[in-house]
């Protein structure tokens, strides 16, 4: 069985081969809006970029790349001109993607938007991209005032609480109020296969420690553990239930917030794990974006 029913992240496979997890919660909210997480499945990349790698920054072959970021929006149908990219930098800024950015970066690194790893956009036919392998994908869903978001989050954007800054952004550009927003943890690497050392922890630490962080998940009643200390000495970070935390408490709702099972480095028939790999690997690209 490939995923239990309470995975908000169901596979699908497009007409032309794309192998797409599609975010159906968000979906069904809204019948325009488009939401999930490629697969390494259906491109046309070779060897360790096997196949559907939609990363211009690795080793890949940059008209493979291209190809395969083409064959994703026609299997999400969306013009592929419309869809907009960035240089992640793994910080917190946040970008407002207005008409005037689409489209920036789809078939070149130069074109992209530059050191982003948050992006908000409350404008039709503005689909909004960014790149995995491994980190955790974090999308945001404004029922109200019809604005999404995405943000790219590993240990360091974690630390910088990139959950936070994309939910105070919305409200700012859109009046978006916290508790109205739908969330979503997508596909990362798990608690199961992430370790770390002293220094990551530190830097958890600050975060964690926060007064009201630690939340119940009210599927299994308890807080459940963020991250456990090794024999070895390094520990096991859960990043995805961090991420949940800062949510919650930028005041987002726990029932709003869904959380994908699937990890990344156990699932290589699936995925592509930077840290799986040895660093030598593609990448997949979540996506957001309301269709006009």
């Amino acid at each position: 069985m490939l995923m239990q029913t309470s995975e908000p992240f169901v596979l699908d496979k497009a007409d032309n081969g794309c192998g797409l997890l599609l975010l159906t919660g968000f979906m069904r909210l809204n019948p325009r809006l488009t939401a999930g997480f490629t697969t390494r499945i259906g491109g046309v990349s070779r060897g360790d970029y096997d196949s559907l790698n939609c990363g211009l920054h690795v080793a890949d072959a940059p008209e493979d790349v291209v190809e395969n970021r083409r064959r994703l929006a026609g299997a999400l149908a969306v013009p592929f001109e419309s869809c907009t990219y960035a240089e992640q930098v793994h910080g917190k800024e946040v970008q407002v993607v207005t008409r005037r950015q689409r489209g920036a970066g789809h078939d070149s690194r130069e074109g992209a938007l530059q050191d982003k790893d948050g992006f908000i956009t409350n404008e039709p036919g503005v689909y909004l991209h960014a790149l995995f392998a491994d980190c955790v994908p974090l999308y945001f869903y404004d029922p109200v005032h019809k604005a999404v978001g995405l943000a790219h989050a590993g240990w360091k954007g974690t630390a910088l609480e990139i959950a936070k800054a994309v939910t105070e952004a919305m409200s700012a550009a859109y009046g978006t109020k916290p508790r109205e927003l739908k969330a979503a943890i997508g596909p990362s690497i798990g608690m199961c296969c992430y370790e770390v050392d002293d220094a990551v922890i530190v830097r958890m630490d600050k975060v964690i420690g926060e007064p009201g962080l630690r939340y119940k998940d009210e599927a299994i009643g308890e807080v459940p553990p963020l991250y456990t200390r090794k024999p070895n000495g390094k520990y096991n970070l859960n990043l995805q239930q961090i991420n949940r935390q800062i949510m919650i408490k930028a005041g987002i709702l726990p029932s709003n917030i869904e959380i994908s099972g699937l990890c990344t480095s156990c699932r290589l028939d699936l995925f592509y794990s930077h840290r799986k790999n040895g660093g030598s690997t593609g990448r997949m690209a979540a996506w957001i974006g309301l269709r006009e």
